[in-house]
């Protein structure tokens, strides 16, 4: 069987030497229009300024061309595509998990990374986790939602009402500001950071001594709340 392995179709424009018609549309370095002229002498003044001659439409007749430097627009329009990339906003859904019968220093960590999420413009799958007994009690987790969404309505509203699924009573919250909004905070606060660093280094220091400390706490926080919930699962399920 015959099979084509050609290499991939170039996306890039033809330049100089790469165009193959007897003439083109010349569109001059500032913009202006040349008109019709015969391919050599589009390449002439291309040298003649010392830039390039670009295809831009290809697909008219005559093809459309405009002198310009190459490697400066190729830079620019990578710059472009990486600051549109840079301010796109990709929605996120984060998940938090807790029990029906949470305990309240429990309920007060869960709730500030939910707080913490939304801040960020992030949507959060609140799922509440039934094991045992606590099966035939769902309204425990519908109140727990409840709950919640109360707590931090400021930052965010229930984008999907407490439903169950199997073992699991699941309640989505969004938050009332936008993603593109929440980047643009985070990228002033942080350039406010650099610029007390930069004025008070010895201060800005300690803070950050600090809020590692802060960050290690958390952690054993998250590692002694599983610890601390695996033996109620078991209880809950004997």
């Amino acid at each position: 069987m015959w099979c084509y392995r050609g290499g991939s179709i170039s996306t890039e424009p033809r330049i100089n030497d790469r165009i193959r018609v007897p003439e083109v549309r010349l569109v001059g370095p500032s913009g202006e229009q040349v008109g019709i002229v015969p391919l050599a002498k589009a390449l002439e003044l291309a040298q003649e300024y010392d830039l390039d001659l670009v295809e831009v439409a290809a697909s008219a007749r005559p093809p459309v061309c405009k002198l310009m430097d190459y490697g400066k627009f190729k830079y620019e329009s990578a710059m472009k595509a990486r600051e549109a990339r840079k301010n796109q906003a990709h929605t996120v859904i984060k998940e938090m998990k807790l029990r029906p019968k949470i305990d309240p220093h429990d309920y007060d960590t869960k709730k500030g990374h939910v707080v913490r999420f939304l801040k960020q413009g992030d949507k959060v799958k609140i799922t509440i986790m039934f094991r045992g007994r606590e099966q035939s009690r769902p309204e425990l987790g519908y109140r727990l939602l409840q709950r919640l969404a109360s707590d931090v309505e400021d930052l965010g509203f229930i984008e999907s009402n407490p439903k169950q699924d199997g073992r699991n009573m699941i309640m989505v919250l969004g938050p009332h500001k936008k993603k593109t909004e929440a980047m643009a905070e985070a990228r002033e606060a942080q350039a406010a950071r650099k610029a007390e660093a930069k004025a008070n280094p010895g201060k800005s220091q300690n803070a950050a001594e600090t809020d590692g400390v802060d960050e290690n706490t958390a952690d054993d926080v998250d590692i002694a709340e599983e610890s601390a919930e695996a033996p109620a699962e078991a209880s809950a399920e004997v």
